[in-house]
């Protein structure tokens, strides 16, 4: 599995405008978080394990690691460049070097666990379809029985749209309002139109009932939605 386009992920001066990515490009971004980590901890006990699947740049895991001290984590990601910076983040919140362990890769390089819990936030999109269901089993695999997944990504329907036949899409809707979010977050309007466009072009942005489809299938029960923010959706799901 591998991203289509890895340039944003190992180029140093994406790298280092990272952090400022999901609040400019995901509608309550740090909300997100709060609510990630409020869904782990109605079952992930004190003492435990989370695995972080998309862990570069350290977001989620300084988010969770501030507010939980006693748990400890896994995080994996392809890129060692946004791994470099998730260590950096981590440190300089005064998190231990201890509660954290990165792996540069995908989730088959991860730990076997069990996990209490696992997140993949913002990383599924950018995962061609056909290696879904075989990533989210290598997730499952990981997790202890009942223990919850947390993920959000990309995720739009697909129909009509406003102006019925011969209207625009559905889908070309929620992606138009995903960018008219990036300009309303500072984006200049000539970036957010190219980044709408290369989301259309190259991310494998599913409906929500396919995504919820794929969770199933790969094992994955009790799956509900909890977040949307115009084109991203998030669901937590329960491992079998």
């Amino acid at each position: 599995m591998s991203h289509p386009t890895a340039s944003p992920f190992t180029d140093p001066a994406a790298v280092a405008r990272y952090a400022d990515g999901p609040h400019r490009n995901v509608p309550g971004y740090d909300s997100l978080l709060r609510m990630s980590r409020i869904l782990l901890a109605e079952h992930v006990p004190a003492d435990g394990r989370v695995l972080v699947v998309g862990a570069g740049g350290g977001l989620e895991l300084e988010d969770m690691a501030l507010a939980h001290p006693g748990w400890r984590f896994d995080g994996v990601d392809p890129s060692q460049p946004m791994l470099d910076l998730a260590a950096q983040r981590l440190q300089s919140a005064g998190v231990p070097g201890d509660r954290v362990a990165l792996h540069h890769g995908y989730v088959q390089s991860a730990p076997a666990g069990p996990f209490d819990g696992a997140t993949c936030l913002l990383t599924f999109h950018f995962v061609p379809r056909e290696d879904r269901v075989p990533m989210l089993a290598e997730i499952r695999r990981r997790l202890k029985p009942g223990a919850p997944l947390v993920l959000a990504h990309l995720s739009a329907a697909d129909g009509a749209g406003r102006g019925g036949e011969g209207g625009a899409g559905e889908r070309d809707l929620w992606l138009s309002r995903y960018a008219a979010f990036q300009g309303a977050s500072g984006v200049p309007p000539e970036h957010a139109a190219k980044a709408r466009d290369k989301v259309a072009a190259e991310l494998a942005v599913l409906t929500p009932q396919e995504d919820e489809a794929i969770l199933r299938e790969a094992g994955f029960t009790d799956v509900q939605m909890f977040y949307m923010g115009f084109a991203f959706r998030g669901w937590v799901a329960t491992a079998c």
